[in-house]
Formats: structure tokens, sequence, C-alpha cells
């Protein structure tokens, strides 16, 4: 109860993110529609997106996991130089940070947030009453035998939330090559999938795994289950950001982190569930997973810098192998093919949306047709 005090409530952690920006590079904005409200950090120089590594990152998109948010406010202070990370040269960081655009949205469910606030410690839904990371189109909708309502409730349609559908915009404007969602209750790095109980192909695939087995083994403790989402967690999930982060939008590593769990807490206790109850484990969760962030943007980097070397050695031969043309595929993907499939996406949705209707609408005026027909005498 001590620490559960000691956590930032909203309005704090939005009034502390915003001084914790640096006056040259970011602003804070907020979007509103339809009464829900998102927060963003977005970087001012839209010129430098094309010459830098991008990386965008979500926290509390579940409302209960309140320790992502304080990991948010953790790497911002940390990226304004209010706190620093021990054991790291910072003339070395602030070179790798100098060849990064980081878009972070500390809180991306601010309505389900005030709910946890007021009481309800076991909501993770939005205000509407839906589960944010079960409203993204790929898979949408299918329901496991295990399937609660109370807890993913995918909405009545794909990106039907307003949260989900400014997520969707910023990624796709954004174009990163990197996407982390950020939850809590187990300590896990999931590539995709979550929607089946397999992983990416070939080098897609050895890249991620690479980049998160170190990350494991150097930051985390090898405490983490590795893998994708669908075969690790125990259960598939379906219509969930990262998939279609991955799927359609193409970035390049898309990924679930999952920072905290208490698998031993009642299921009645969802803060220790979800959060850390102790100030020993609270900094812990903090120092490490700060720690491997900042691993993972210098090994986007590198990535990206041998990919260039290998761009700039295949103009001196006309023969490029399968290996250099998919990592090229990787870091320098085809944003005019990404788009084009999400203009699909967008118009197959919105042709769902109209047949339902005129379905709809011709079983009405079917019933009001029939019902105004007189019956015949006798009948």
């Amino acid at each position: 109860m001590g620490l559960r005090r000691r956590l930032n409530r909203l309005s704090n952690l939005l009034i502390f993110a915003s001084f914790l920006l640096f006056a040259n590079r970011f602003t804070l904005t907020y979007g509103e529609s339809n009464g829900t409200q998102l927060l963003d950090v977005t970087p001012i120089n839209h010129d430098l997106y094309h010459t830098r590594f991008l990386v965008f990152q979500t926290f509390g998109q579940h409302a209960r996991e309140l320790i992502t948010t304080e990991l948010a406010l953790r790497l911002l202070s940390i990226l304004s130089e209010e706190q620093f990370l021990p054991n790291v040269d910072r003339s070395t960081l602030n070179r790798t940070l100098d060849r990064l655009i980081i878009k972070v949205v500390p809180v991306e469910n601010l309505n389900g947030r005030k709910r946890v606030e007021d009481g309800e410690l076991c909501e993770r839904r939005n205000g509407r009453g839906v589960d944010l990371n079960r409203n993204w189109s790929v898979d949408w909708g299918k329901k496991e035998k295990d399937y609660d309502p109370y807890e993913e409730n995918p909405g009545p349609a794909p990106f039907s939330e307003p949260e989900s559908q400014i997520m969707r915009k910023l990624s796709v404007s954004f174009e990163p090559h990197i996407w982390v969602n950020v939850h809590s209750g187990m300590e896990a790095l999931f590539m995709p999938y979550d929607h089946k109980n397999t992983t990416p192909d070939g080098i897609p695939y050895q890249i991620m795994k690479s980049m998160l087995d170190e990350l494991n083994h150097f930051y985390l403790r090898d405490n983490c289950l590795v893998g994708s989402g669908g075969a690790s967690v125990g259960y598939l999930a379906h219509g969930t950001a990262t998939d279609y982060m991955y799927d359609i939008a193409r970035v390049p590593m898309a990924f679930t982190f999952e920072i905290y769990g208490d698998l031993k807490a009642s299921s009645k206790d969802c803060f220790r569930m979800f959060n850390p109850i102790d100030i020993t484990s609270f900094n812990r969760v903090l120092n490490d997973w700060s720690a491997a962030f900042f691993q993972m943007f210098s090994i986007g980097v590198l990535q990206m810098d041998g990919v260039q070397s290998k761009a700039i050695a295949s103009g001196f031969d006309n023969w490029v192998s399968i290996d250099d043309y998919l990592n090229g595929y990787l870091m320098h993907r085809k944003s005019r093919y990404a788009k084009k499939m999400e203009v699909l996406d967008l118009g197959l949705q919105e042709i769902r949306t109209y047949f339902r209707l005129f379905l709809l609408s011709s079983v009405l005026l079917l019933f009001m047709f029939c019902s105004r027909i007189p019956r015949a005498p006798g009948l």
C-alpha cells in the first residue's frame, strides 16, 4: 500500500513528462476523440526521419499496469538528462541518441487509467470497456474457448476505439524501425505472432531473436521468456497491436515487452499481480529495463550502420546476395508498399462495415414490408 501511494498519479505523470522533454527536440501533444484522450510525445524535426533510426514505444495500454508508465517516465528522465544510467559512458550514449528519433506514448489509455486510480484496480480496458490490445485488425474478433469478455472485449469492429485509431495514424506517419508495446503481468520479450504459435521465418526471426536474447542475458538476468507471444504466453491473442505493426504497418522489428509480474499473487489482487509492491522490486524493474531499452537503441543503430555499409559495398559489385537483399528490406522497407497495404486494409474495413449496414437495412425493410401485407381470409 505504501508503494502504491508513491506511484505517480496520472495528473502528476503528465506534468512530469511535460517538464522532462527536450525543449528543442520534442513537443507534448494531447489527442482527444469522443471523450477519449491520448498523450503523445512527438519529435519536432521531421526532416531527420530519413537519416535516423526510428523507435516507437507505447506504455499504459492496459490501465492496471501502472509500472509501465513509471518506466516511460524513467526513460524520459534519462533522455532529458535528469537521471543517468549507471556504468554507461555519457559520450557513447549521446552518440547513440544522436542517431535516433524516439516517439513515446507514455500513457495510451488515459480514461482506463483514471478508473484504476479511482479504485478499480483490475480494470485493463479503456473508458468504453474495450481491450485496446484486441482492437486491431489482424485476426480481429476471434475468441478462444477461455474468452473472457470482461478481460478481452475486442470492441464492435477493428479500430472502433479512438486510442487505436490514433496509434495507427502515428505508426503510418512515423514509419518506425522498431515498435515496442510495454506491458506487465509476467517477464517476457515477445516478437510476433500473438494470434498463432509461430514466429516470422528466416532472417526477420534471426534478427529479432538475437536482439532479444542479448537483452535478456546481459540486462534482464535471463528471467524473461523469449519467443512469440502466441507460443510462449499460454494463450493466443487476436487483434493485437504488435501483430498489426509487423504484418500491416511493416515495422521490421515489432515487440511486446512484459516487464514485471507476480505469478503467485491472488487473481483478486490485481495491483500485486501487475505492479511491484516494494521499493526494491520497483527500482530493480526500472533500472534493469531502462538499461535494456538503451541497449536496444544501440543495437538498432549498429544494425542500420551494417545495412548502410552493405549498401555502399554493393555499389562496387552488381551481385547482391539474398541475405543482403532481405537485410536491406528489413531496415529500408518499402514504405509505399506499406502505405498501399494500409489503404487497402482501411478500404476493406469500410466495405465490411457498409456491407453489414446494407444487410441490416435489407432485413429491416423486408420485415416492414411483410408486416404490412394483409393476411388472406381464413388464414
